[in-house]
């Protein structure tokens, strides 16, 4: 069965940085695009990140443009998520989703807070 399992979310003051990753089981990972996204308390949840595959073509929300990075790595189906210049407003938690061919699948989300 497939399963996207997130990690690498914390605690961290503003202007810090954090990693997330997202390790994918039970489908070709290489042949699927991946989804970031994250949900605040009392919003909705958004979408922050694509990334393609094969080709790598990435996309951003434009709130974390220039300040986060996608990237995957096949061999490991592992996506990764490189959050730089963290602010207060990017506190949420962070979840990974690929959309398969008859439904979407989500992990379980991990928690980045940016507190001083």
């Amino acid at each position: 069965q497939v399963q996207l399992v997130e990690s690498g979310g914390g605690l961290v003051q503003p202007g810090g940085s954090l990693r997330l990753s997202c390790v994918a089981s039970g489908f070709t990972f290489s042949r699927y695009a991946m989804y970031w996204y994250r949900q605040a308390p009392g919003k909705e949840r958004e979408l922050v990140a694509t990334i393609t595959s094969p080709s790598g073509s990435t996309n951003y929300a434009g709130s974390v443009k220039g300040r986060f990075t996608i990237s995957r790595d096949n061999a490991k189906n592992t996506i990764y998520l490189q959050m730089n210049s963290l602010k207060p407003e990017d506190t949420a938690v962070y979840y990974c989703r690929v959309l398969g061919p008859l439904r979407d699948y989500w992990g379980q989300g991990t928690q980045v807070t940016v507190s001083s």
